[in-house]
């Protein structure tokens, strides 16, 4: 008979990947779940909110939701609230419990929102059509919480997003989860410079700071992020920063290395100053400073995801000097 295997040769599974998760987790909170949501509310003309609500939702499903305690727009999209906050079309898609696959697709019509999802960005062709968009993402949400039981609760709409939301990290590789990090840190700088933005795009934001100067922050490679300022008819090279998404600290020196490499090559472009967003807990920051002696200075990956932190409140007041903008 087969002898079972002593408590010694036990070996639980490293938690590097779920570690990646949370700092994925914590972007999203901004981005597509309730706290954007609520961001959100706490900007826009409920007035507006309001009128929207009675235009595009049944009033069968506002009576279900105030008998729950769940306000109309956790569960109903509008324009107003659309446009403050681009990103929460992924908000509505998640609780609708649909895949990015599924949902951007030609035959459903939606893929002019993905931008809105993914960039924040909202194009003429899905400005255009946000009205028919709430319109019909009423009819199946209206649906979904008739169709409930027992009844739906504040609870059901607050963790039915997540069960998407998870099958959508799973579904994701290293690369991608650092790609989904640098385009995050990306949206948390727009966010920082938002009420001076006279230009917004996909890859670029153009800021006109408050001496009357045109800033371009523009999401690339080799560095992620460029903050650029026009001088005459250059651009004055300011900043390159750097993103490191990844988790596993054994492979965090590598990070820093990379980080040195892409610094490097900024350098040799004229950037002046070097920015590295990495994983920071747990790690010795001397020796990081070694990995990337050009670098000058490092901010906590899940703290400017998270916009939470130290190192979030230091990554925006920097980001705003830079910019020369006040911190709002």
């Amino acid at each position: 008979m087969a002898q079972s295997k002593s408590p010694d040769s036990l070996k639980a599974p490293d938690p590097v990947r779920q570690v990646a998760f949370h700092d994925l987790l914590v972007a999203a909170r901004k981005t597509v779940l309730k706290d954007g949501l609520h961001d959100a509310l706490s900007t826009v003309d409920p007035k507006a909110v309001k009128k929207e609500i009675s235009q595009y939702v049944p009033a069968e499903a506002q009576k279900i939701l105030a008998k729950a305690g769940v306000r109309d727009e956790e569960v109903f999209p509008t324009p107003t609230v659309l446009r403050e906050r681009p990103t929460l079309v992924g908000y509505y898609r998640l609780l609708l419990g649909v895949s990015r696959k599924s949902f951007y697709t030609s035959e459903s019509g939606m893929r002019p929102f993905e931008k809105m999802e993914d960039r924040g960005v909202i194009s003429d062709r899905a400005e255009q059509l946000l009205p028919e968009f709430c319109q019909e993402m009423a009819k199946v949400l209206a649906e979904l919480i008739a169709r409930l039981s027992p009844e739906v609760t504040q609870r059901d709409v607050e963790e039915l997003p997540l069960l998407t939301l998870g099958c959508q990290f799973q579904g994701s590789n290293n690369n991608r989860i650092g790609q989904a990090a640098t385009v995050d840190v990306f949206l948390s700088i727009k966010e920082i410079v938002k009420g001076h933005v006279i230009q917004d795009g996909a890859q670029k934001i153009v800021v006109k700071n408050s001496a009357g100067r045109i800033v371009h922050i523009s999401l690339a490679a080799d560095p992620d992020v460029r903050i650029e300022e026009e001088f005459g008819d250059d651009l004055r090279k300011k900043v390159a920063i750097e993103i490191k998404g990844g988790t596993d600290r054994s492979n965090a020196h590598n990070r820093a290395g990379e980080a040195e490499k892409s610094h490097q090559k900024a350098r040799q472009l004229g950037f002046r100053d070097f920015w590295t967003v990495i994983a920071k807990k747990g790690l010795d920051l001397q020796v990081l400073r070694s990995e990337s002696p050009t670098t000058n200075s490092w901010f906590d990956v899940a703290h400017v995801l998270g916009r939470d932190g130290a190192d979030w409140d230091d990554f925006k007041s920097r980001v705003a000097g830079e910019v020369g903008i006040p911190l709002n």
